[in-house]
């Protein structure tokens, strides 16, 4: 059996990924941009699952994909249908407050409630963010099936690299062909975001697709460096911050609803080939504090239970909204540690059972 393939400083970047999210729907949406955060996460997921299938197909000379889709229904499903069970709970009860539907949890639990959602359906609270893990197990259902046919038909690394980031370019044009041919969303509605185009796998697939073309071609943990340290921390760093500080500050909604998932795309390779190779770097270390990436062992589960923790602490804790952010990120935080604790970490025994060979 190999050794865990581990980046310390990936789980620093999941940290900031889940407090942007938090900071979001804990009530600064107006100012943290929350869908960014999942944006961090979509292609941190490309991007690993991609590493790691290129490392056992470079190895074996195969995927093997009854054990990948074991450590992924291992890593995946028990924390989520504990959730999502509570929350069904909690719904049926009356306890939280916002709706109850069996068909809505039905949805959840068949990992297509993005889609449910885009065609109206309801989204029960604690729910909300439960879309994009829907968006991501359709990723992992079907993307190592492509992942091998494209190592067979295209051994070159570069030319795998170009096929993920054409794909990557026509999901852009479907976006604006959805938005400007067939106007399927409202561009005179300034609301944050519409689910057709930001929750749709087949619209948000570049964001997991941009970190697979990372991981196929210039891969920071596997691929030597083509470049100078310098070229990267003071040239195409800056760039794609300032690239990122674009996106946020452009509103209008025909571009945030296509350009916006792109441009962030594009600009997230050189940060994740800077934050892994270049780890030690000054600004870079509080990714690898104990305890930022002991929060993004965490958030996961976090990530699961914190949008219902903020309905609940919203409806029967009478504080200022400063101190309910507090208490739900603490309780958050609390319940992730838990879920990790009492189901994550059994599970990761057995997924070694599971460990590419």
């Amino acid at each position: 059996m190999t050794k865990p393939f581990h980046i310390p400083s990936l789980d620093g970047l999941r940290a900031v990924a889940i407090l942007i999210v938090f900071l979001s729907h804990a009530g600064l949406s107006h100012i943290v941009p929350g869908l960014f955060g999942v944006t961090i996460f979509f292609f941190l997921s490309g991007y690993l699952i991609t590493t790691l299938m290129r490392m056992e197909y470079e190895r074996t000379g195969s995927v093997h994909l009854r054990d990948f889709y074991m450590r992924r229904a291992l890593r995946i499903f028990p924390p989520f249908y504990l959730v999502l069970g509570v929350i069904a709970l909690l719904g049926v009860t009356g306890i939280v407050e916002g709706g109850f539907s069996w068909a809505a949890m039905a949805a959840q639990a068949g990992f297509i409630s993005n889609y449910w959602e885009i065609y109206g359906g309801l989204q029960p609270a604690g729910t909300e963010v439960m879309w994009s893990l829907a968006v991501e197990e359709h990723f992992y259902l079907f993307f190592p099936l492509f992942y091998l046919a494209l190592r067979r038909v295209l051994p070159e690394r570069r030319h795998q690299f170009a096929v993920l980031m054409t794909l990557c370019g026509l999901v852009l044009a479907w976006r604006m062909l959805l938005v400007h041919g067939w106007q399927v969303i409202d561009l005179h509605n300034g609301s944050a975001h519409h689910p057709r185009t930001c929750h749709g796998t087949d619209t948000r697939l570049d964001g997991l697709l941009f970190g697979c073309a990372l991981a196929v071609y210039g891969n920071p943990a596997l691929d030597a460096s083509g470049g100078r340290r310098w070229m990267m921390l003071w040239v195409a760093l800056p760039l794609s911050v300032l690239v990122l500080l674009a996106s946020f500050v452009l509103r209008d909604v025909a571009f945030r609803e296509t350009w916006r998932y792109t441009i962030q795309g594009l600009a997230l390779i050189p940060i994740f080939i800077a934050v892994i190779r270049y780890a030690d770097w000054m600004p870079f270390r509080f990714l690898n504090w104990a305890w930022v990436r002991k929060m993004g062992v965490l958030s996961y589960a976090f990530y699961l239970v914190h949008s219902l923790v903020i309905a609940l602490v919203k409806t029967h804790l009478p504080l200022s909204k400063l101190w309910q952010g507090v208490a739900a990120f603490l309780l958050s935080m609390a319940l992730a540690w838990l879920m990790n604790e009492g189901i994550e970490k059994p599970c990761a025994r057995l997924k070694k059972k599971f460990a590419a060979k």
